[in-house]
């Protein structure tokens, strides 16, 4: 049954992923203004979105725009993102990355989410510039506090190295994603940059930005400084 259950998940993701590949939707450029206004779209909520406290004390933001998820008895996620650290410089260059997990449970159609990982401290950071982990094994992740500004009395500062949320219809809320693998999305990087960049050099500001990620990089300074000056 569990090996059973195994190839079901697996056929799932490959699916999803399928599913969700060529075409103008999945351009690297396209993807940077996509992850642009989800974070917009999210921090201009009334009321709701990332405590300023929170996102002003992440080291690095990663957005999965319509991140999928669905399957019958097996759910399966499969997304394509854009994350980028904070450098001496500002907003480093962007990094493209793939984040896929299963998870056994019962959940019948699909459905599109938007998600935003924030990397909390130092350890989380080494794990990204890694460029291949995995959620809640090689790095700790928890659903991340809603609100203009986190409680007194929640500790995300110490529970995680990743916080993670999601926004479907609407609604935005703490995710929880422990078992998602990410690596980098290595087609996307070739695209971008016209030759092979790794994370690292990426995400720690060994290159300068190219001006088509400006979208997304004028997007974090706003929201951050936002959030500093509050």
């Amino acid at each position: 049954m569990k090996r059973f259950l195994a190839v079901v998940a697996l056929l799932c993701v490959a699916s999803i992923a399928l599913a969700s590949d060529p075409d103008e939707e999945n351009k690297a450029e396209d993807r940077i203004k996509a992850a642009a206004n989800v974070l917009d779209e999210i921090q201009s909520a009334p009321d709701q979105g990332v405590p300023e406290e929170v996102l002003g004390s992440a080291e690095c933001v990663a957005i999965v725009p319509s991140m999928l998820k669905g399957g019958f008895i097996v759910g399966a996620r499969y997304g394509r993102g854009v994350a980028s650290c904070r450098t001496p410089k500002g907003w480093s260059a962007p990094a493209f990355f793939t984040v896929q997990g299963g998870s056994v449970g019962l959940q019948i159609g699909g459905q599109a989410v938007d998600l935003v990982m924030l990397i909390m401290n130092q350890d989380g950071m080494r794990n990204l510039l890694s460029s291949k982990f995995k959620l809640g094994a090689d790095a700790s992740v928890a659903a991340g506090p809603v609100g203009r500004h986190a409680s007194a009395d929640t500790d995300w500062k110490l529970q995680a190295q990743v916080l993670s949320y999601s926004r479907a219809r609407g609604a935005f809320a703490g995710l929880e994603l422990s078992g998602a693998a990410i690596k980098q999305d290595k087609d996307s990087t070739r695209e971008f940059y016209n030759r092979m960049v790794p994370f690292k050099t990426a995400l720690t500001g060994t290159i300068d930005a190219p001006a088509n990620a400006y979208p997304l990089l004028s997007t974090l300074a706003k929201w951050a400084k936002t959030a500093s000056e509050k």
